[in-house]
């Protein structure tokens, strides 16, 4: 078992990944700009107060801890600063990036090409330029995130409210659930400076997913009006591999399986209905 784990930043992925990260790591904290109010589920001993702007509470994470980085890392002069501080460069370091970094405008061809980690870069954005600042300067593996859904984050809903309509775009996307075991496989076997993409490995089209819904949930969509990007197809094969080593796979390849899930256990938990 390995000895301790601290988790920047306490959001979605980090409550899914925290039960999975309890089994290999003697010790799990997690931290929050508000542990009483954001952090109620885990115990005191786990809770840290951080926040990247106060320089004070920096040195509030333990000393020779994996770290797994889960919120935009910017401002890059304050990221620079901190991990010269907490010497981020002698820990494994896992930072969640966004797969925003590949620009998805740069091809006219449709469908779009197959993107690996060997493409272009958008080294403008600034929570890019820092990734790679924590990658090349301080030996970070970077997980390039498509979008993620699990309980409590639908796409269904998505559909439901308005917020995604039926386009040609293509859209990638990752459960929590396969997130949270390949940070713990990158944690565990990712070569210091690596890039990974992070995906099911199934690129879809949002005509493709809302006629589904549709046809399965009876939720009619909206048809976007707009001229949208192409978008990307992700390959995932590198991170396949990642898994391979940890033995470990991707549980939820089919989307339309995992929705189906989600929506059972919505059911289940609002109970019968009066």
């Amino acid at each position: 078992m390995h000895p301790s784990l601290t988790i920047l930043g306490s959001g979605y992925t980090a409550k899914a990944l925290l039960p999975l990260a309890e089994r290999r790591y003697a010790h799990v904290y997690a931290t929050s700009r508000t542990p009483e109010r954001h952090l109620s589920h885990l115990s005191p001993e786990q809770r840290i107060r951080f926040d990247l702007t106060r320089p004070d509470t920096w040195t509030s994470i333990p000393t020779a801890t994996d770290v797994l980085w889960c919120f935009p890392a910017v401002p890059i002069d304050l990221v620079q600063r901190f991990a010269d501080t907490i010497s981020l460069g002698v820990r494994r370091l896992v930072i969640l990036g966004s797969t925003s970094a590949y620009n998805d405008g740069s091809s006219s061809a449709y469908p779009p090409p197959w993107i690996d980690e060997s493409a272009t870069i958008d080294l403008t954005i600034p929570r890019v330029k820092s990734e790679e600042l924590l990658r090349t300067a301080y030996g970070g593996v970077v997980l390039r995130v498509a979008g993620i859904y699990g309980p409590g984050r639908d796409p269904i809903e998505w559909i439901r409210t308005g917020r995604v309509s039926a386009s040609r775009k293509y859209v990638n996307l990752i459960h929590v659930e396969d997130l949270g075991a390949t940070c713990l496989a990158a944690l565990t076997h990712a070569d210091s400076g690596g890039v990974y993409n992070v995906s099911d490995g199934q690129p879809r089209t949002w005509n493709e997913i809302c006629e589904t819904v549709e046809r399965r949930w009876n939720i009619r969509s909206s048809v976007s009006d707009e001229s949208r990007p192409n978008g990307k197809r992700l390959s995932n094969n590198k991170m396949c591999e990642l898994l391979d080593l940890d033995r470990a796979g991707l549980r939820h390849t089919d989307l339309f399986e995992a929705l189906e899930a989600i929506q059972k256990n919505t059911l289940n938990e609002a109970g019968p209905s009066r």
